[in-house]
Order: C-alpha cells, then sequence, then structure tokens
C-alpha cells in the first residue's frame, strides 16, 4: 500500500464543497493513498444500485465505454456488480479514477489492478472519514453524497421511486449539480423531478458542449 495521508475538516485545505454543502453532516476527516492531483480537476459521480433494470445496465455499459475517452476523472464506490464492472472497463483505458470505499484504508488489501493504476498515477483511493472495515447502509449514503458534493456531474443509472439513489439525485439537485439519468422508457415515470435524461451516443459531443476538459 502507497503512504496515506489525512485531513481534517478544520484544516484548510479540506475540501470546500464538503464543508459548505455536506454541513453537520461533512466528514470529520479524509483518507487518501495515491493521485492526489485528482482532488483538483473536474470529475463525474457515477452511481448505479444493486438493483437495476436491464434496460439501463446496457446503457449503464454503453457510457462506461464512451468515458475510457478520457474526457473527464471518474469517481464511484464500485461497489454494486456493475460498479465493479465499470471499474473493470475504465482500468483498461488512460481514464483516471478515483475510488471511494465506504470503509477505512488503513490494512487495505490492494488489487493487482489498483496497484498497476496507482503505478500509473491515475488512481486515487479516498475515504471520507469512515474508520469500520464493514461500511452499513448509511455509510454508503454519506460516501455517495460526498461524492456528489465534489462533483461537477452526476450520473445516476436507475433511481427508482424512493431509494437511496433517488434521494441522491434531489440532494445533489439541490445544491445545484448537473444530474442525469439515462434516456431510457423505465424511467419515462420514474425519474426524479429535475434529472435530465443523458444520451449515451451523444456523451462526446455533450462534454465539448458544456466546456467540460478532459482530465489530465
Amino acid at each position: 500500500m502507497q503512504p496515506i495521508s489525512q485531513i481534517t475538516l478544520d484544516d484548510a485545505a479540506y475540501p470546500a464543497a464538503l464543508r459548505t454543502l455536506m454541513g453537520h453532516m461533512a466528514p470529520a476527516h479524509l483518507q487518501w493513498s495515491g493521485h492526489e492531483a485528482l482532488f483538483h480537476v473536474p470529475k463525474l459521480a457515477l452511481f448505479c444500485s444493486v438493483h437495476c433494470p436491464g434496460s439501463a445496465l446496457s446503457k449503464a455499459f454503453d457510457l462506461a465505454n464512451v468515458l475510457r475517452q478520457n474526457l473527464i476523472a471518474v469517481m464511484s464506490g464500485f461497489h454494486s456488480p456493475v460498479e465493479k464492472e465499470w471499474f473493470t472497463l475504465l482500468q483498461r483505458s488512460a481514464t483516471p479514477l478515483i475510488s471511494c470505499p465506504a470503509r477505512s484504508l488503513d490494512k487495505r488489501r490492494l488489487s493487482s489492478e489498483e496497484r498497476s493504476l496507482l503505478g500509473q498515477r491515475r488512481l486515487l483511493l479516498l475515504n471520507f472519514g469512515f474508520a469500520g472495515r464493514r461500511p452499513t447502509r448509511e455509510d454508503a449514503l454519506v460516501r455517495n453524497l460526498c461524492m456528489a458534493a465534489l462533483a461537477e456531474i452526476v450520473v445516476v443509472a436507475y433511481a427508482a421511486p424512493g431509494s437511496m439513489s433517488a434521494y441522491l439525485c434531489q440532494m445533489a439537485l439541490k445544491w445545484q449539480k448537473r444530474v442525469y439519468t439515462f434516456a431510457d422508457p423505465e424511467h419515462d415515470q420514474e425519474a426524479p423531478a429535475g434529472v435530465a435524461f443523458l444520451d449515451v451516443k451523444e456523451v462526446p459531443e455533450w462534454f465539448t458542449g458544456k466546456g467540460i476538459i478532459s482530465a489530465p
């Protein structure tokens, strides 16, 4: 494992977005290892719950393949089955990745893929102050909110009514983030109000049109 760094809420270098948007839920400290410069580049937070309709899954993988073009740094928990597949696809490209486990980095066993990415300076492992080794549902929600607070763009593959994903969308919209889901029949009556639909085929042009720069 590479050296682990830590910063507290009182430190001037603590990300202002977390302090401002998360309020009393802001992590007391952050813990990270890897390419620290990824704190300072545009980020897309990518989410997919365990339960996701097949029609949305197809677009989720299409999006991951498009993001392999190194359009922007991709941040995720890489925890659900689909998110794990995203990690597999994205690590085979030049795209920088920010992996946010809802658990401490202490004594974390790195996969061979993670070690390779760290060696390429393409990976930042980021823990939002969790001390335990087994995350709870509440830990996962706080972790996801922290990622949304740090990101310029939030993409949720599917957000069922009343789900944590729907709540995440609502909070990100409240924070005036750009929040997207897939243009998909499954979402016609279910996408949270204010969430925009994203056509995967238009993503490269969509980035250019919005002036979003490529990650280094």
